[in-house]
């Protein structure tokens, strides 16, 4: 996508997000929405640990919740249920905002106190070229190469296609899958989720040509939120957050979302999911969207990586410049950018007998993020709010506005 007119119209379903109560005061939020809105289909798979419920009301239903959400009932916040997307494309066409205050505040204090605990601080960096070798060039952008981590002990969610099991890559990891999907297997036939788990998580040494993954010892969780044809429901992806929490995963890759425009306010739900998500020591990471066509036209963060409390990524090419589809900071009430990773012409894992391709989007670099932020959850036993503060310390200081490429380029720890 190119321009504003070429971004893809926002869509519901005719469901609603509910947000409820957290823990046991859940059940109590779980009557009231019954009882003020009389609903009998209600979906309560992200409810046991996020605390939210999707419902299908009619018109009369949706006007009683919004009366209970603006009253004293125990229902904090409602939204209509939107259509989500794999943030990606398999070709590139050649063509600052700050976090809300407070929240800016905390993470900067943590920045500044976080110890080094054995991690290379960032430091500024020149523009520079990068070329495929023996590894990818966003393995050796971001040091990923030189790391003494693989992520070991560390459960990585990736919540996307879902992952082609019968890849001969994969074939020795341990693997968890769920499909959220309705009449759909977590097998990938659209290939953006297997490419993104390839570049998450990885082998250490792929049969050929190179290396291309970095968490090569990460536990992998592959979540199919998004249908074949690329595209799923809020329900689907909350219920999937929900399961990777569940299950102790530290790390959520989403290189998913829906565009947004100059204005957009974030989405309350998932902003108080991720919130939560960071209480439980869980980082969300998400795609920062494709919808720019630089230097003419640059579009805000997406859904729901415009969230505060989800890291956001822009995409960089390997001269380290910013992508000309990679999505910037211009919304101010939040709509960030936080860190950049690799993502222009990035190889990886595609279902086979393809095997490996090499696409862009910020789809690409959000995987890198989350590959790399295991490796630290392994090398300093951080978790949360604090594995964030570690991620952004350490980045790499680009010649960049920061409502290009936030901080700067991640970087491993070695």
């Amino acid at each position: 996508m190119t321009n504003g007119s070429s971004i893809r119209p926002i869509q519901t379903t005719g469901r609603y997000l509910v947000l409820l109560p957290e823990g046991g005061e859940s059940s109590v939020g779980m009557s009231a929405l019954r009882s003020s809105t009389g609903a009998s289909e209600i979906d309560d798979s992200a409810v046991s640990n996020l605390g939210v419920a999707v419902v299908d009301l009619d018109p009369d239903q949706a006007q009683s919740l919004n009366a209970a959400v603006a009253g004293s009932q125990p229902i904090l916040a409602s939204e209509p249920e939107q259509i989500m997307y794999a943030i990606g494309s398999t070709a590139i066409s050649g063509a600052t905002a700050n976090y809300l205050q407070g929240y800016k505040d905390g993470v900067t204090n943590l920045v500044d106190n976080v110890g080094n605990d054995g991690v290379t601080p960032g430091q500024q960096l020149t523009t520079s070229n990068f070329s495929d070798t023996a590894v990818t060039w966003g393995l050796q952008a971001t040091k990923a190469i030189n790391s003494n981590y693989s992520g070991a002990g560390i459960r990585v969610a990736v919540l996307d296609t879902g992952l082609d099991l019968t890849h001969p890559d994969f074939a020795d990891r341990s693997i968890n899958s769920k499909s959220f999907i309705d009449g759909e297997e977590v097998q990938d036939l659209q290939g953006h989720g297997t490419h993104c788990i390839g570049t998450s998580c990885g082998t250490l040494n792929p049969s050929f040509p190179m290396r291309y993954g970095v968490a090569y010892g990460a536990e992998i969780f592959a979540g199919k939120v998004l249908s074949n044809a690329g595209s799923g429901a809020d329900g689907g992806i909350l219920a999937g957050i929900a399961w990777a929490i569940d299950n102790g995963c530290q790390i959520i890759s989403m290189s998913l979302g829906a565009a947004t425009r100059p204005g957009t306010l974030f989405s309350q739900i998932y902003e108080q999911v991720a919130k939560r998500a960071l209480r439980q020591g869980t980082l969300i990471i998400a795609a920062a969207g494709n919808e720019s066509g630089r230097p003419g036209f640059i579009n805000p963060v997406g859904r729901p990586a415009n969230c505060p409390s989800i890291m956001s990524v822009a995409a960089l090419d390997n001269r380290l410049q910013v992508a000309s589809f990679s999505n910037g900071s211009i919304n101010p009430d939040g709509g960030a950018i936080d860190i950049a990773g690799p993502g222009v012409e990035v190889y990886s894992t595609w279902p086979m007998p393809t095997r490996y391709r090499s696409i862009s989007g910020t789809s690409m670099a959000t995987p890198h993020v989350a590959g790399i932020a295991a490796l630290y959850a392994e090398a300093t036993g951080t978790r949360g709010l604090e594995l964030w503060a570690l991620l952004m310390r350490d980045a790499q200081r680009l010649e960049l506005s920061s409502a290009d490429a936030g901080i700067g380029l991640i970087q491993a720890p070695v």
